[in-house]
């Protein structure tokens, strides 16, 4: 038996031994590249999800502007901005041909409080037509607070003739007014 003992070479058992701890080098070496790779798939899937996230809300935002959209329209119709005040007073102008009356602005002031705009207005017409015209002003989509009313007989004759000529200055406060 001695004589198979020395016939056994110790150089592949060496080379084996080396040749498996190479091997779980390698292998040690792939396990920890896979662990890095799962945890770095890990974190791109939630920032993946944080993202997708954000894009689901971002687009129900969107949706929920496209709804309210017609709302706030309507809602900024009722307001008067200081940049938009010509188209305000062209309609009070041109809304007093509809009842009969002619209406002039004589005074357009912004106080120092920004509390609103101040307009004061002649109105020329046959007293119904007068009042028409002042019941669309308190009946028009702005919030106006009247300040001062006067109205007079603008033509020598009698209060009951219907054709006589009234002459009315309305001078009114909008309180639905944005400066700025």
């Amino acid at each position: 038996m001695k004589s198979k003992f020395h016939k056994f070479k110790k150089m592949p058992l060496f080379l084996s031994i080396i040749f498996l701890l190479f091997s779980a080098t390698v292998l040690f070496l792939l396990y920890r590249q896979i662990e890095n790779n799962t945890l770095d798939s890990k974190q791109a899937q939630v920032a993946w999800q944080d993202e997708f996230n954000r894009r689901s809300q971002l687009q129900s935002l969107e949706r929920s502007l496209r709804s309210v959209e017609t709302e706030r329209a309507l809602l900024e119709s009722h307001f008067i901005k200081s940049s938009d005040i010509v188209p305000f007073l062209e309609m009070i102008e041109k809304s007093a041909p509809s009842v009969g009356a002619t209406a002039e602005v004589s005074l357009v002031d912004i106080p120092k409080d920004n509390s609103g705009l101040l307009v004061e207005m002649k109105v020329n017409g046959r007293f119904e037509s007068v009042y028409k015209f002042l019941t669309l002003l308190e009946n028009s989509s702005y919030e106006l607070d009247f300040l001062y009313i006067d109205i007079q007989q603008s033509s020598s004759g009698d209060i009951k003739d219907s054709s006589s000529q009234w002459l009315a200055t309305f001078r009114v406060k909008l309180l639905s007014f944005v400066a700025g």
